[in-house]
């Protein structure tokens, strides 16, 4: 397919020359040419908008000659975010459904006009005229071909100058898109692409609740979840005719992005960090058990130990808190069940019960056998404080596991799928 546009192009002067229609698509595109018959929407634009006068007619317009140009019935819907400008107004002449996103924020409002739109097929895109919708076509393309998330990729079809600073071009995108992709195997070249398509059902499904810049990253990671075809086509990003400062601000939301995808992925940020403390400490417990340990010149002995034992007992909170944070984001649809989220699913209660018991009942027993011996001696010298270590671990361990089941068991209560899966009883 090939477009061509002029930066300087008006509403009226669309240079728009597709090389593939409606007959070049597969054959479940064939209803679209009873549109007039039917009048069903099949491809709903959305548009978030806040003080847009000066580039909101041009982005309907284009949207509106790509539908004529591929013989498609769609809409655009303006989700309007508090305009004082008459953005609306301007909108409402030139054909769009305009609709009123009372909460602020850039995910609210998109979050409005997506509930409001009665398309098959969602296609979204920034109000400054920095995409161009005239290539709606290629997102539509993809989704006849079978995705149900098409992502737009700036860098493969081209920044213009000006359209996109440099710190954000050549790091800030990268590393965000470069994180997303590591943690959530997305496989996809530009995260925070404005411009994107997606099935009305994958939305529903995603159930996005974010409600500022995250929504994008939300709406690709919850994608890469829930395993549904993405894809990605070129587009070309544009210097925007706002006239006025930008809504991103790039270390704010640049921190906010991160943030975000940490909370996200509780392994990355509580199981392995935690996993690794508690083997490293474990290890050091364990290598010092039978006495003081010489590497090179340096000296390990009981204080070492000690720290061994701090460190396990980190590395066991740290691992527990990434539990609650996975039963909370499963509850709260943050995510889907995978791997851990499956073993979960087979924990009961009492498992955990048994588990943090046992062990908390062989580190009393340890202890207390230490203390009998102490005091067997008349509380004289005490020379087992390797032991004593040993034993308290497991019972600090024991004791944490007890209470931490409980509080994974009420977090999982009436949710039918975490420890205490109440469900399967009844």
């Amino acid at each position: 397919m090939r477009f061509s546009r002029n930066p300087q192009t008006t509403a009226t002067d669309v240079n728009f020359e597709p090389k593939v229609g409606l007959k070049d698509l597969p054959a479940v595109a064939a209803p679209e040419l009873q549109v007039a018959a039917s009048h069903t929407i099949h491809v709903s634009v959305i548009i978030p908008c806040l003080n847009e006068a000066k580039s909101i007619a041009l982005c309907i317009d284009k949207a509106f000659a790509a539908f004529r140009k591929l013989g498609i019935c769609g809409e655009v819907v303006v989700s309007d975010n508090g305009s004082t400008d008459g953005s609306a107004e301007i909108a409402e002449l030139h054909g769009a459904r305009v609709v009123h996103a009372v909460l602020k924020g850039y995910g609210n409002a998109l979050r409005k006009g997506i509930e409001e739109a009665k398309g098959q097929f969602i296609v979204m895109g920034d109000a400054d005229d920095s995409y161009d919708f005239s290539q709606i076509p290629l997102f539509v393309a993809e989704w006849r071909a079978g995705s149900e998330l098409v992502m737009g990729n700036r860098f493969r079809g081209g920044v213009k100058p000006g359209a996109m600073p440099g710190l954000h071009k050549h790091l800030g995108n990268p590393a965000i898109t470069g994180i997303l992709n590591n943690f959530f195997h997305a496989g996809i070249g530009d995260a925070y692409c404005g411009m994107r398509g997606f099935t009305k059902r994958v939305y529903e499904r995603i159930d996005p609740r974010t409600t500022g810049m995250e929504f994008a990253l939300e709406l690709v990671i919850k994608a890469a979840k829930l395993g549904v075809p993405i894809s990605e086509v070129p587009v070309t990003l544009w210097p925007d005719k706002r006239g006025r400062r930008p809504h991103l601000r790039t270390f704010h939301d640049g921190w906010r992005s991160l943030r975000f995808m940490l909370l996200y992925a509780s392994n990355w940020l509580f199981i392995l960090p935690g996993g690794t403390l508690f083997l490293l400490g474990l290890g050091l417990v364990f290598w010092l058990l039978p006495g003081p340990q010489h590497v090179g010149h340096v000296n390990f002995d009981v204080h070492t130990m000690l720290f061994g034992m701090m460190f396990a007992l980190l590395g066991t909170q740290i691992i527990a808190t990434g539990l609650f944070a996975k039963v909370f984001c499963y509850a709260e649809k943050f995510s889907a069940n995978r791997s851990l989220e499956r073993w979960l699913r087979r924990v009961k209660l009492e498992q955990g019960l048994i588990l943090g018991a046992a062990l908390a009942v062989f580190g009393a027993a340890g202890s207390w056998w230490l203390a009998w011996k102490w005091a067997a001696g008349g509380f004289g010298s005490f020379y087992q404080i390797r032991s004593v270590i040993f034993f308290s671990l497991w019972f600090f361990i024991g004791v944490q596991t007890i209470f931490s089941s409980f509080f994974l068991s009420m977090l999982g209560i009436s949710r039918g799928t975490y420890i205490g899966d109440y469900d399967k009883d009844r």
